[in-house]
C-alpha cells in the first residue's frame, strides 16, 4: 500500500489518481487545511494531522504501508517570510513526526515532495542537481532541511527516499476530475485563467524591466499529471531496492508571464488585462531546470509539455469548477 500523506492536495490528488488507475493500493491521510475531500476520489482516505504523532502512528499501526508520498506542506512563499513559525512548525516537526512513525512500522521508503526553491537564486541555468542550495525564504529552507533530514535518517536507520524538486506545477487532469484550487491562490496560470473568466479585473506583472526577452520574470512550467508519472515511476525505482537520489522535475523551456498571458489569451479568446507593478523583492530573473537526470534513472519523460496544452487542461478545469 502507498501512503499518499496530502493526497486531497493539488498535485497529491493527481499523483493518488495516477497510482490507483495503476493498480497500486493507495491510501490518503489529509487534514483537509488545504487539501479537499472531493479531490480524494480513489483509496481510502483517514483524515489526520501529521503535527500529532498519535493520529500518524494510528494510521500505520492499522495499515501495511510500504511506500510513503510526502506532499503536505504550507508552501506560500510570502506567508513563510511573515510567519515562519508555522513554517517551521508544520513543514519539519510534521517530518519529523512521520519519520518517526515509520521507523516504529519498519517502513524505510519515501518520496518527498521538495521544491527548485531550494537552490534560491540561480548562479546558472538550466539548474542542476548539484547546484548550490541556497534558499531565500523560509519555505525553501524548510524544504532543504527536510532533504537533509531525509540523509541523516538513511545513515542512522536506513530509510531510503527520493527526493522531488518541482519546479512549476501546473495545469489539471485532462479528465477534469481535479484541477487546481487553492484559497487564496498564488499561481500564475489560474490567476490569470480568472481574468479570462471574469473574476478578477487584471493581472498584476511583478517586474517589467528584467533581463529576459520581454522583460518579465521567464519560469518552468510542468504539467501536474507529468509530476504525478514522476512519482510512480518513483515508486517503482524504491521497490526496486536502489539507493537514495535526489532529481529536479522539469519541462526544460521557459516562459515569461507575457508569454503566459499570450497563450491564456490564445486558449481561451477572451482578453487579458496586465497590470505592470515593481518588482518583488527575491523573484529570480529566469528559473529553468534540468531533468535529465530523472529522465535517465527514472525513465520519466515529460508528456504533457507545451505550454498551450498546459493553459488548456487548466482552462477546461476552471470552467467545470465554475459550473459546479
Amino acid at each position: 500500500m502507498i501512503l499518499i500523506v496530502g493526497g486531497a492536495g493539488y498535485i497529491g490528488s493527481h499523483i493518488n489518481k495516477l497510482l490507483s488507475r495503476r493498480g497500486y493500493s493507495t491510501l490518503v491521510f489529509d487534514n483537509l487545511v488545504y487539501g479537499h475531500r472531493e479531490f480524494a476520489k480513489w483509496g481510502e482516505f483517514v483524515l489526520g494531522d501529521l503535527c500529532d504523532l498519535d493520529q500518524i502512528r494510528s494510521c500505520f499501526a492499522k495499515y501495511p504501508i510500504d511506500v510513503v508520498v510526502h506532499c503536505s506542506s504550507y508552501a506560500y512563499v510570502g506567508e513563510s517570510v511573515v510567519n515562519p513559525a508555522k513554517y517551521y512548525r508544520n513543514n519539519i516537526i510534521s517530518t519529523v513526526n512521520l519519520l518517526d512513525a515509520m521507523l516504529e512500522q519498519n517502513v524505510s521508503q519515501i518520496i518527498f515532495s521538495s521544491s527548485c526553491s531550494t537552490y534560491g537564486i540561480p548562479e546558472s541555468v538550466p539548474i542542476m542537481e548539484d547546484h548550490p542550495q541556497h534558499p531565500v525564504n523560509p519555505y525553501g529552507r524548510t524544504k532543504l532541511i527536510i532533504e537533509e533530514m531525509l540523509r541523516d535518517y538513511e545513515r542512522a536507520y536506513g530509510i531510503r527516499s527520493v527526493v522531488l524538486r518541482y519546479f512549476n506545477a501546473a495545469g489539471a487532469d485532462i479528465d477534469c476530475e481535479i484541477g487546481e484550487k487553492h484559497n487564496p491562490e498564488t499561481h500564475l496560470i489560474p490567476l490569470v485563467l480568472d481574468v479570462a473568466l471574469g473574476r478578477k479585473t487584471g493581472i498584476q506583472i511583478f517586474g517589467t524591466d528584467y533581463d529576459t526577452p520581454d522583460g518579465t520574470c521567464v519560469r518552468d512550467y510542468v504539467h501536474v499529471s507529468d509530476l504525478a508519472e514522476a512519482h510512480l515511476l518513483a515508486v517503482d525505482y524504491l521497490m526496486g531496492e536502489n539507493d537514495s537520489i535526489s532529481l529536479n522535475l522539469s519541462n526544460e523551456k521557459g516562459f515569461s508571464v507575457r508569454d503566459v498571458i499570450a497563450k491564456v489569451e490564445a486558449v481561451t479568446g477572451r482578453p487579458v488585462n496586465s497590470i505592470p507593478m515593481e518588482r518583488r523583492a527575491g523573484d529570480p530573473p529566469v528559473l529553468i531546470g534540468s531533468a535529465e537526470m530523472a529522465k535517465r534513472v527514472l525513465g520519466w519523460k515529460p508528456r504533457l509539455n507545451d505550454l498551450g496544452v498546459i493553459i488548456e487542461t487548466a482552462w477546461n478545469w476552471h470552467l467545470g469548477a465554475m459550473e459546479e
